[in-house]
């Protein structure tokens, strides 16, 4: 059986796995028809055999060996596609499901895919078909999953799912170091708010328009959207009492092809977006979304290994893993005050049309989040489709509650707005 050696960001993601915050990411797709069973299990299972280096399960092994190693399996071990029955609450619960049951790493492969039918209008609240995709993130990330429903959507519907080219770019100056406050500093925590009395993941889902910017502007959506998100956090802090400080985002680069041909597995790399106080209180929004930008193309310019050079240290194969494990676990929590504020993840534009057919349709609505695990207990995910920009908002249940999320999100709103240049 063919084996791989887990790559940096799969290692460190095994190291540090809790069952109180499962590691998963949740991805959700709302089509305007209904599916139909049979035929998106045979679709899903093949989309899989098309992309074999999702099916994998980690491999057995002594305690003293110098690698955790990926073992790739044939066909599926586990029924991988789950219908559930129609109700009001049924999204909300395969939300909450997709949070708090990671797919096990041992049984091939390490995602779900669980589809709530859809909800006629003669009810109080009607829904579309959601398919709900809950994905081990030790083993793989949302692009790369998005990859693989887009094969199962072209499979099922017989529809041409190829992505489109990425918006064209009003050509820059070559990056250069831009004035960047410092990243020696600790940086601000999420202030706590109305936290629950469980463990886990808090989600809360919603639909914005897409910021409104200058045709040719030097900046992007996702420099307004980084922006949006230190304006947010920082007024959700004096909301809250805490003191000014430093933020750092933690935004994920993706350099991968969106083709068949795209690389499985966790394929982003991490780079750190600072703000000083002083530029998060300042009305100059114009001059603020300028250097973040410069900050952004640098960072993305930037060609470093996925997780740091200190991640690529802690997983060379020179000691058995488990006392590597460890170190790695002490070494989190000793780095703790130090990790960034929050994590930004914008997938952009939903590449691909997700066109189901004539009977499921086209995708209308495309939400991912990323875990919330405490030091950061707060991460942002946004992605457009149809012109509409997809938030999720997901939290540390040992930080936030509900109502928490209520007001982030209508302060991201807010903030968002005052991005937007006049028409």
């Amino acid at each position: 059986m063919t084996t791989i050696p887990f790559p940096v960001v799969d290692e460190i993601a095994r190291h540090c796995l809790q069952e109180e915050e499962p590691e998963t990411v949740h991805i959700e797709v709302h089509l305007p028809g209904p599916i139909d069973p049979p035929r998106l299990r045979k679709a899903f299972t093949e989309a899989l055999r098309r992309h074999p280096r999702v099916l994998m399960r980690e491999a057995l092994g002594p305690w003293y060996r110098r690698r955790y190693e990926w073992e790739l399996t044939a066909e599926p071990e586990v029924e991988v596609v789950r219908f559930t029955d129609p109700g009001v609450d049924a999204p909300r619960d395969a939300r909450r499901r997709s949070l708090d049951q990671a797919p096990p790493l041992s049984a091939s492969p390490p995602v779900r895919l669980e589809v709530v039918p859809p909800v006629t209008a003669s009810t109080p609240a009607p829904h579309p078909t959601a398919l709900i995709l809950t994905v081990n993130h030790t083993a793989l990330d949302g692009p790369a999953c998005l990859r693989i429903l887009a094969t199962a959507a072209e499979l099922y519907g017989g529809k041409d799912n190829t992505p489109t080219a990425p918006p064209t770019r009003p050509r820059q100056p070559s990056p250069t170091t831009p004035d960047t406050p410092s990243t020696w500093s600790r940086p601000a925590r999420v202030a706590a708010g109305t936290p629950g009395t469980s463990p886990g993941n808090g989600l809360l889902v919603t639909e914005l328009p897409l910021p409104h910017r200058p045709k040719d502007a030097p900046y992007t959506v996702n420099d307004q959207l980084m922006v949006t998100t230190a304006r947010t956090l920082a007024h959700w802090n004096r909301e809250h009492g805490a003191p000014p400080r430093p933020l750092r985002i933690t935004m994920p680069v993706d350099d991968r092809p969106r083709d068949h041909t795209m690389p499985m597995g966790n394929g982003t790399r991490l780079v750190e977006v600072p703000f000083s106080p002083d530029e998060l209180t300042t009305d100059d929004t114009p001059a603020l979304l300028h250097r973040t930008a410069t900050r952004t193309r640098a960072l993305k310019a930037l060609h470093r290994p996925q997780l740091g050079h200190g991640a690529t240290l802690l997983t060379a194969p020179v000691a058995p893993v488990a006392w590597r494990a460890a170190l790695t676990r002490t070494l989190r929590r000793a780095a703790a005050p130090w990790t960034s504020t929050t994590l930004l993840s914008n997938i952009g534009r939903i590449p691909y049309p997700l066109d189901f057919g004539a009977e499921a349709g086209r995708a209308h609505a495309v939400w991912f989040s990323a875990p919330a695990r405490m030091p950061r207990g707060l991460t942002v995910t946004t992605a457009s489709t149809a012109g509409r920009l997809h938030l999720a908002l997901r939290w540390s249940r040992t930080l936030l509650g509900p109502d928490d999320g209520d007001r982030l999100r209508d302060l991201f709103a807010h903030h968002l707005r005052t991005t937007e240049a006049g028409p």
